[in-house]
C-alpha cells in the first residue's frame, strides 16, 4: 500500500478531489495548511505599506491507495492540480507498512 500526500493549490481542491472519485478513490484526508517553496511567498500593500506574505494558504490531501492504483491517482493529482505556475505544490509517496480499520479490526488492503 502508498500514502499518497499532496500539497495543492486551495482552489484547486475541489476539482483534484472530484478526480480522484472519478477513478476510484473512496476516502481522503484534507487538511487546511500554510507554506513556502521557491515561490517563496508574495508582496501585498496594505494601506500603503507593503509587506511580504511568507506563508501562502495550500490544502494537503491525503490517500491510502493499493500499490495496483497509486501510479494512476498520482498521475490524476499531477494532471488536476497543474497550472504550470510556481506554487503549483508537490506530491510525496511513503510505503505503508500497516493499516487497520478501527471499528472492525480489518488489517491490510482489507482496510482501504
Amino acid at each position: 500500500m502508498k500514502k499518497i500526500e499532496a500539497i495543492i493549490r486551495h482552489y484547486k481542491l475541489e476539482e483534484v478531489k472530484d478526480a480522484l472519485t472519478a477513478v476510484g478513490v473512496q476516502g481522503m484526508t484534507v487538511a487546511e495548511v500554510s507554506g513556502f517553496g521557491r515561490q517563496k511567498g508574495h508582496k501585498e500593500q496594505y494601506r500603503g505599506a507593503e509587506y511580504t506574505v511568507d506563508f501562502l494558504p495550500k490544502r494537503k490531501i491525503e490517500v491510502v491507495v493499493d500499490d495496483a492504483q497509486f501510479k494512476e491517482v498520482v498521475d490524476t493529482i499531477l494532471r488536476t492540480a497543474r497550472t504550470g505556475q510556481i506554487g503549483d505544490g508537490k506530491i510525496f509517496v511513503y510505503e505503508v507498512a500497516e493499516m487497520i480499520r478501527i471499528r472492525t479490526g480489518e488489517t491490510g488492503e482489507a482496510a482501504l
